[in-house]
């Protein structure tokens, strides 16, 4: 058989497998489009195997590896901020299980929009779009870690912190991921996302999340405004109130974080049909991103000291960062321009690791100069009891 008669064989099939009918007007019938179609049809070429390397990173690029650190970060902040005692097989249990359910969250929703991503500039080369590796595959890897690492948590932690990394899977995977086209309160839905892992660490030593009778809320006024000697050991105390700080912080970071970010992209966004308020309502945009930055002042100052989770020293360290970010969102409020939202967007990504580093420095309880033994460790007798 000749080579132009297996390329006119090839053209029918194609054909037959297209459901073109026989003597349709979009038939190839003249001698060069047969053989110019023959041509591209010999072009064709099969995926090959995944290598171990680049198996690695495509599911790195599923798991939006960068965010899901932040959301380990985070996580990791509940833990090392509780004032119960954290195990390492806890901690790392933590991480573990909290980073197979940003994977899995992540894949799934990479899942459902492989054909706008297709659509859009900044998400083109992502594994899925570009068949990197296969839905299958891809889905195979979104199971596995949303069984594995709810299990972890469950198994090493306990079931309340589990139930809250399946919950975030759903938030994300379901809720965020179809109001996006749809809703521009996706973005809220996502703050909700983002402030749960935190609640995830602070779940998995074993805190409480909702007030009791047995766990009430206890409120730690500055030390002079109430007798320290009669004080309640904060160390000691598991305070719901110390978990809605934390939730608040991660939550409210989440819109100086994200909507500079979604101002840079939105033409992306708009091609993919996406309802984000950088789109709808730019001026709104930047507003929303302003009134978190201040609200986190509040939060930093007074809520989660109050709380108990730090000393009030915290409440005067945090104005310095707090300041960098409120003034960095005032001047994209103001001015508006991609210059300052990409100013917003790098400020955010320094101002999180601080601010949890600041909080840790100045934990309620944690003496430093007794944990790198530059001082004694105070007996139980000298420290306040309850009353």
């Amino acid at each position: 058989m000749n080579i132009r008669r297996r390329k006119n064989i090839l053209v029918y099939a194609c054909q037959v497998d297209l459901g073109v009918p026989d003597g349709s007007p979009d038939i190839v019938t003249t001698r060069r489009e047969r053989s110019s179609y023959g041509d591209s049809l010999s072009l064709y070429r099969t995926t090959p195997p995944l290598s171990f390397s680049h198996l690695l990173k495509a599911y790195g690029q599923l798991s939006k590896s960068r965010l899901t650190f932040l959301v380990v970060l985070t996580s990791m902040s509940g833990v090392a901020l509780s004032p119960l005692p954290a195990t390492v097989p806890v901690l790392l249990s933590t991480a573990i299980g909290t980073a197979l359910c940003s994977a899995s969250a992540n894949t799934l929703n990479q899942l459902k929009e492989v054909p706008f991503d297709a659509q859009m500039a900044r998400t083109r080369m992502r594994p899925l779009v570009r068949g990197a590796i296969s839905s299958a595959h891809a889905t195979g890897f979104a199971i596995t870690a949303g069984l594995v690492g709810p299990a972890i948590l469950a198994t090493f932690c306990n079931p309340v912190a589990a139930v809250l990394g399946m919950a975030n899977i759903g938030l994300y995977a379901g809720v965020y991921t179809s109001l996006k086209r749809s809703s521009v309160m996706n973005t809220w839905v996502g703050s909700v996302v983002g402030g749960i892992p935190p609640l995830i660490g602070w779940t998995a030593c074993g805190g409480k999340l909702l007030p009791l009778s047995a766990y009430p809320i206890e409120l730690f006024p500055p030390p002079i405004l109430f007798d320290i000697a009669n004080a309640i050991p904060v160390e000691h105390v598991d305070n719901p109130l110390s978990a809605l700080g934390l939730f608040c912080l991660a939550f409210s970071w989440q819109f100086p974080h994200f909507n500079p970010l979604a101002h840079t992209v939105r033409e992306s966004y708009a091609q993919g049909g996406y309802k984000m308020l950088a789109v709808t309502n730019p001026p709104l945009n930047a507003l929303v991103s302003l009134r978190h930055s201040v609200a986190l002042i509040g939060i930093c100052s007074v809520l989660i000291p109050l709380s108990g989770l730090t000393t009030w020293a915290f409440a005067m360290t945090s104005l310095i960062p707090n300041t960098f970010l409120s003034r960095a969102a005032w001047k994209f409020w103001r001015i508006g321009t991609e210059k300052e939202a990409k100013a917003l967007f790098h400020t955010s990504l320094w101002y999180l690791p601080v601010v949890l580093a600041l909080m840790m420095f100045h934990k309620q309880g944690m003496e430093w100069l007794e944990f790198i033994g530059w001082r004694d460790r105070k007996s139980p007798k000298d420290m306040p009891v309850l009353q």
